[in-house]
């Protein structure tokens, strides 16, 4: 198996084509947009976050989807409109609820080693991307979000992560410019980061194709088909259908990898959960001066910040349970835009550019990575809302998995 074909050129798909490539394999790269990382690579919250590994699989985040439901500003917001889809995805996420502790510290596992990874890479192909190693953290606004705090941090520590609790006095001396009078305490990460995925993501394919790799921007994929020996894509470029065989392919497909998957024969239970975000440019020395540098998360509100720069700055946040559509809300944006003003009263939120995205969710919330029923067929996909983070390990995975597979073929 060296002729490798990749569905989607976001984070997972770049990484994964870089993996391949450091293991000599020959590979292609298919997306229908112009460029690598339009989608759900584009705008997130940029944080590589192993400090949010927990996973959502809880009675308390059903209660709160019910609780929400008709509250349009919600943090998490559950459409009642339901479909099999939709219904199938509840069923397989409340079947996770026992395993909310055991996902947490293997999700935290995986982003501990994706992290030295994902430095390995930068190293390697010196890209610069508005990296602030800065750490991450937490912001709780009472005593039950510490208690709680408190219990993850156990299984954070389990898995090899030091999660420490911090005073309100210690977040202001982490960082200065933070409006406190909401919170009373939090949880800190020396070790976490944040940065430009779609820098990284973009520069990360520059890279991949001055050493070789194909890519295939603007190009559609109509078909997947297989032959019993090795998966066949039919896809349209430049409005010519082309056909072309390969050894293997990998879906990377977000969102859209669920479909992939269906015509294969395989169930990959991935639901779209829209989150949304607002790039602020820092156009003042007041601005510039008062946005923060260390990266947070407010696990109430479900909403992140991180520094791009000098420049930028980037709150992104909430869940929405609602379809396929990247609708841009703005009863859904207004509260990234509130939280900014709130915590940052000094930092002008005039210019601030929405955006929303598709997070691929499975059910457990932790990704497939592996092999599909048919010969030739992989999948690194589902990452949800941890896909930086967990992408330069998942990559790994399926590359290291696809060589075993090879391995054992010769």
């Amino acid at each position: 198996m060296k002729n490798i074909a990749i569905i989607g050129a976001g984070i997972t798909g770049i990484t994964t084509a870089y993996q391949l490539l450091e293991r000599g394999y020959i590979v292609s790269v298919f997306d229908k947009n112009r460029y690598a990382a339009m989608e759900t690579s584009f705008a997130n919250g940029g944080q590589l976050s192993a400090c949010n590994a927990e996973v959502w699989n809880s009675w308390s985040t059903i209660g709160k989807g019910i609780q929400w439901m008709l509250k349009k500003d919600a943090p998490l917001l559950f459409s009642p409109k339901l479909n099999f889809h939709k219904i199938s995805w509840i069923i397989d996420f409340i079947s996770n609820i026992p395993n909310h502790k055991k996902n947490t510290i293997l999700t935290a596992k995986m982003a501990i080693n994706s992290r030295d990874e994902f430095k390995r890479i930068l190293k390697k192909e010196n890209i610069e991307l508005d990296l602030e190693e800065k750490g991450i953290m937490h912001l709780c606004e009472c005593d039950a979000s510490l208690e709680h705090g408190r219990e993850v941090n156990k299984w954070l520590l389990e898995a090899g992560l030091d999660r420490k609790e911090i005073s309100i006095d210690e977040m202001l001396s982490i960082e200065p410019t933070l409006n406190l009078k909401n919170f009373i305490g939090g949880f800190y990460t020396k070790s976490d980061m944040s940065g430009d995925i779609h820098k990284f993501t973009k520069l990360l394919a520059d890279a991949c194709e001055k050493k070789g790799v194909k890519f295939f921007y603007e190009t559609e994929i109509v078909k997947v088909n297989h032959d019993k020996k090795q998966p066949i894509l039919t896809f349209n470029q430049s409005n010519e259908i082309q056909k072309q065989n390969y050894d293997g392919i990998v879906v990377c497909a977000g969102v859209n990898s669920k479909f992939i998957a269906n015509n294969l024969g395989d169930k990959i239970n991935i639901y779209p959960v829209k989150g949304y975000s607002i790039t602020i440019l820092l156009d003042d020395k007041e601005s510039i001066k008062n946005a923060p540098y260390v990266s947070l998360l407010d696990d109430k509100a479900k909403i992140v910040s991180s520094r791009l720069g000098k420049n930028r700055f980037r709150v992104a946040g909430t869940a929405e349970f609602n379809g396929y559509n990247k609708d841009i809300r703005a009863d859904r944006i207004n509260p990234l835009i509130k939280w900014c003003n709130e915590l940052f009263p000094k930092v002008s939120t005039e210019h601030a550019i929405p955006w929303a995205g598709l997070r691929p969710m499975t059910p457990s919330m932790v990704p497939k990575v592996g092999s599909g029923k048919l010969p030739g067929v992989f999948y690194n996909t589902g990452h949800g809302h941890l896909g930086w983070t967990l992408s330069a390990f998942t990559s790994q995975q399926i590359s290291d998995h696809i060589m075993r597979k090879d391995n054992m073929l010769n």
